[in-house]
């Protein structure tokens, strides 16, 4: 195991002696980020709670640069792993300047003095996530995502070969998770630095993890990269949903179709028509759409809120046999719209140009 900068073997965690989630088997090497995903309740916080020793597994081990974790010193332990959880820190009378100072006491003398430089990497840790402005504000009359952004900049301060998040994002705006989460991957390609944590956005997780870890019932039901864990229906089995539809490709999180026969005809291609699709879906209208390439833009959220999509494999011409179904569609409905600009001589072009004049002659093209 020594490529491995951190793993564990057999570990079983839970609360009070009864196993919750068991036989969880980790492997990450040096400056990877791993990402813990599963419902609510399935158990990721405690096996975060489990790694960070604040719950003792019920057994196994953890091993964190070829030690046992149990068995270091918590001034090592410190030197070694950082843990971003705000709830847990409660400061009276400390500035945000103080609470990120904290991240270096472990390498302070037996007096816990902060030397010059001390401070000025404290200082260096806030800038770093934008949160230097806040230096001499009071930490408890900040707002969540100030704390949480106060907190990861305590975590840098800390200079620890490993991080521990749990649901860092959660209280952040768009802007602010972003940020976040491109701070953490530059850290973990410049410095090396590995980094665990939970996340409930599906499509973040899928764009910065290089390991994800996904926990159902008393188990995990898969570990790998985010190509071997999202196959297609895969996060619809692993959540139980019952009403819309993730793509997994995409990303794509969708609200349930309308489903019934289709009211509008949508020609549409290149992400033209996404937002199309979720307006008449929105207003309860139901709608076919087509002819779209099977990797087409517009592909992902056809198929999941359409009544029915046809399409065409990718970079191919378009069969006579899908043209007839499109116009079979556009006769069974009341409107036909066009969200393409069909400027353009190819085959492709020429056949929905012949789509958008058929529905003009039928009275149905509308706009």
């Amino acid at each position: 195991m020594k490529e491995f900068y951190f793993y564990t073997e057999g570990l079983t965690v839970g609360y009070h002696g009864v196993p919750l989630i068991k036989n969880i088997e980790i492997r990450l090497k040096r400056g990877e980020i791993l990402t813990l995903i599963g419902p609510n309740g399935a158990g990721k916080t405690t096996i975060l709670k489990s790694i960070i020793r604040q719950l003792a597994p019920i057994d196994g081990v953890v091993w964190l640069d070829g030690g046992e974790v149990r068995k270091l010193s918590g001034n090592e332990f410190s030197k070694k792993l950082s843990v971003v959880l705000t709830d847990r820190v409660k400061p009276e009378l400390m500035t945000c300047e103080d609470v990120v100072a904290t991240g270096r006491y472990p390498y302070t003398g037996r007096f816990g003095m902060l030397s010059q430089e001390d401070w000025g990497l404290a200082h260096e840790a806030m800038e770093l996530v934008h949160v230097g402005e806040l230096r001499d504000r009071d930490f408890t009359k900040i707002s969540d995502g100030q704390k949480q952004r106060v907190m990861l900049a305590r975590a840098i301060c800390q200079e620890p070969d490993m991080i521990v998040l749990d649901e860092p994002t959660s209280f952040l705006d768009i802007r602010y998770k972003l940020e976040f989460l491109s701070i953490l991957q530059r850290m973990s390609r410049e410095k090396n630095l590995s980094v665990i944590m939970s996340l409930h956005e599906l499509e973040l997780a899928g764009r910065i993890s290089d390991k994800l870890l996904c926990v159902k019932g008393d188990k995990v039901d898969r570990f790998g990269t985010p190509e071997e864990v999202f196959t297609p229906g895969y996060i619809s089995e692993l959540y139980g949903m019952t009403a819309g539809s993730y793509d997994e490709a995409s990303g794509n999180l969708e609200l349930e179709a309308v489903k019934r026969e289709p009211e509008v005809f949508v020609i549409a291609g290149n992400g033209s028509g996404t937002a199309l699709f979720r307006r008449l879906q929105r207003d309860g209208i139901s709608f076919a759409a087509g002819i779209l390439w099977e990797n087409d833009l517009d592909c992902p959220a056809a198929k999941a809120l359409a009544s029915e999509v046809v399409t065409e494999r990718a970079f191919c011409p378009i069969g006579a046999d899908k043209v007839e179904r499109a116009k079979k569609l556009m006769d069974s409905c009341q409107r036909v719209i066009c969200t393409l600009d069909l400027e353009g001589t190819g085959e492709w072009t020429r056949e929905l140009k012949g789509l958008v004049g058929y529905a003009g002659e039928i009275g149905k093209l509308e706009g």
